[in-house]
């Protein structure tokens, strides 16, 4: 069988279906990928075989770039190959990612940590650029090792599942030293990603959220309603380690916002504190499994 011809081919009709139909060349490039990734582990000899032998992929190469363009160098090939290798059955494969999505995934060797960025590139409608950025912010090994198994089980998550541990907050100032009124200040600066960090379905309501207790007035850091779990979230910021009167304030919030704006349709309000550095002593003794807490990093942006 002559692997190079078939290879040869595939990818010349692939450049001529893209000028004739460009609606669908995203999906026709992933079926010729795919195929041809089949036709390389074939030509050498197997899957095991071939993540180790690249003297056929330069072999190839060499002459696709003369023949066929000059995309398809050996880098090129080496990725096809593994998007046949992750991808062995071609009903798994999304076809809503691009190719450059797909060049962001195959680096990372790791079947649980791809399906999730598909996931959330899928969910969030994001370019390969931005999948870029969350790969490189180190999005998934940032949440909770809870979280990655339901991932792999496929359980229903709960509201806290993909809150990140830490927080990324893009300091934009470059604060060295920050309070809570600055750190509010930076959160709603970049809000859209700050609602990310926290997971999905969370929306802004408002910021320094007024309630009177008695004839006191206090105010809420930052109050969210998340839509997909029907429920208001009370964000309470701290630049200190997690203590245990911060519980207690926030549990006054939550208690607060259940009692004047919940209706019989919305369940329980949540509490996340968002701290400095965290005390998993103090949270084992809350008897609030309502309240979640998890910290900040600060990114500094180079100018």
């Amino acid at each position: 069988m002559n692997y190079y011809n078939e290879i040869k081919q595939e990818l010349i009709n692939n450049e001529i279906y893209k000028k004739v139909k460009d609606y669908s060349k995203n999906r026709r490039d992933l079926i010729t990928y795919y195929n041809v990734g089949k036709l390389l582990v074939d030509a050498q000899g197997g899957e095991k075989r071939a993540k180790y032998g690249d003297s056929l992929i330069k072999e190839y190469s060499l002459k696709l770039i003369s023949e066929v363009g000059k995309i398809y160098n050996a880098r090129t090939l080496r990725r096809i190959r593994q998007f046949y290798i992750t991808f062995k059955n071609w009903s798994a494969v999304p076809t809503k990612l691009t190719w450059s999505h797909y060049c962001e995934l195959l680096v990372l060797n790791d079947i649980n940590k791809i399906n999730y960025y598909i996931k959330i590139t899928e969910e969030q409608n994001l370019s390969y650029r931005e999948l870029h950025n969350k790969i490189k912010n180190n999005e998934y090994e940032r949440l909770d090792d809870k979280t990655k198994n339901k991932l792999i089980t496929k359980e229903k998550p709960k509201v806290n599942d993909f809150i990140k541990n830490p927080i990324l907050i893009r300091n934009s100032y470059n604060y060295e030293k920050i309070s809570e009124s600055i750190l509010k200040k930076l959160i709603l600066e970049d809000l859209d990603n700050f609602l990310k960090e926290l997971g999905i379905g969370f929306t802004y309501i408002e910021s320094e959220y007024k309630i009177k207790i008695g004839n006191d007035y206090n105010y809420i850091d930052l109050l969210l309603f998340n839509y997909i779990y029907n429920c208001f979230v009370v964000v309470e910021l701290k630049v200190t380690t997690l203590k245990k009167e911060h519980i207690g304030q926030i549990q006054v919030y939550m208690n607060y916002i259940d009692k004047n704006l919940k209706n019989i349709y919305q369940d329980k309000t949540i509490g996340i504190i968002i701290c400095k550095k965290g005390n998993s002593f103090v949270l084992e003794y809350s008897s609030d499994e309502r309240i979640y807490e998890t910290v900040y990093k600060l990114e500094n942006i180079t100018q």
